[in-house]
């Protein structure tokens, strides 16, 4: 056989010392094909607005070992401390750059680029996948104080000087909603992540078909409830609806959630996330303004109607109660569909002429 023309080889064997061949296994970790999907998937990040950080593509790899090497232990296998940045090394089409800070300066003379470049890459998405404008989703959260009443104007008395104050109720407890809606003026039902350690049954008496509860800690969401969003509520919600072959997820200028097991799923399901720009939510992200901030007046307006009659406490019921008013409200189709049109998040010209008017330094 050949190798036992070589010398080397055979030194090595009766040595009892690996051979370069598993030298490169224990040093590289990945087969060259894991390897090669993982190196495509981060060029798919970073053109989809998410470069991963170091620590990001560790968990890649560590989760592409557990799939070929499924551990039963308390210690599955794991790439080591340098592993990344020797991958960065030996492959040319990575490299590592540092994230820079944002601040107004910049923007004023970046923004209008970078959201030009946003929209390329976002046609080139929908074009390469066939993606239609029903199948564009829009991803974000929701924070509620579940106490919190809204602002409003009130009567009072002429001879009242200051503010007029208004007795809040005593619960502040932290309540996220994960919310989509699509392009076509649809939402799915939400998630809504309450705090505490169990879910209780009383929780689900009146609660609208298809709305999904869990808790947390501190009431925010986690990667594994981003996880649980996707696999029980959006894929069985959205699926049936789909028009093309792929959905497009759009993510916030953060895009917390896209872990790799998310990514994956994602990729599974045949729905391709993308990340906005970097603080630019509030004009791309339909949701933030023409959807949350009426959502969160409505809810206000119904704490604040409970609290004059006598109630002085708001409590998990009372916000499962208050939370479906509220969102009939403010997620009316007409209501999203003008979120998507007016201006339209797809459209190139009139966002970058949305950016101008905002960054116009005789406007600050």
């Amino acid at each position: 056989m050949a190798h036992l023309l070589n010398p080397r080889v055979g030194l090595e064997g009766l040595s009892g010392r690996s051979s370069r061949v598993n030298l490169r296994a224990n040093s590289h970790k990945l087969t060259p094909a894991e390897e090669d999907k993982l190196v495509q998937w981060i060029l798919d990040l970073a053109l989809r607005g998410l470069p991963p950080r170091p620590a990001f593509v560790e968990n890649m790899a560590n989760h592409l070992l557990a799939i070929r090497k499924p551990s039963h232990t308390n210690h599955p296998p794991r790439v080591g401390k340098n592993w990344v940045s020797n991958l960065v090394a030996r492959r040319p089409e990575l490299q590592c750059r540092f994230s820079r800070r944002y601040n107004h300066d910049r923007a004023k003379c970046e923004d209008r680029r970078i959201v030009e470049d946003w929209f390329k890459t976002l046609e080139r998405v929908m074009t390469e996948h066939g993606i239609v404008f029903e199948d564009i989703y829009n991803f974000d959260e929701a924070g509620f104080a579940m106490g919190l009443c809204a602002t409003t104007k009130v009567i009072t008395s002429a001879e009242h000087y200051g503010r007029a104050t208004l007795i809040q109720p005593v619960n502040r407890e932290w309540v996220t909603a994960i919310e989509s809606v699509n392009a076509s003026g649809w939402a799915p039902p939400p998630y809504i992540i309450l705090k505490g350690h169990n879910i209780q049954e009383g929780w689900f008496d009146g609660l609208p078909e298809g709305w999904r509860l869990d808790v947390s800690p501190n009431g925010w969401t986690t990667d594994e409830i981003g996880i649980k969003w996707l696999t029980r509520l959006f894929i069985p919600a959205a699926n049936p609806r789909r028009v093309g072959t792929h959905i497009l997820l759009i993510l916030d200028g953060h895009g917390s959630h896209l872990t790799p097991e998310f990514d994956q799923i994602c990729s599974e399901n045949k729905i391709i996330p993308l990340c906005m720009p970097p603080h630019s939510s509030h004009l791309l992200q339909p949701l933030d303004v023409g959807v949350f901030a009426p959502l969160k007046r409505a809810y206000g307006t119904l704490v604040e109607q409970r609290m004059r009659l006598g109630f002085n406490t708001i409590k998990k019921t009372d916000f499962l109660d208050a939370y479906p008013a509220a969102r009939r409200e403010a997620f009316k189709a007409s209501n999203i569909q003008t979120e998507y049109s007016t201006p339209n998040p797809y459209s190139p010209s009139q966002q970058v002429k949305q950016f101008n008017v905002i960054l116009d330094p005789t406007n600050t």
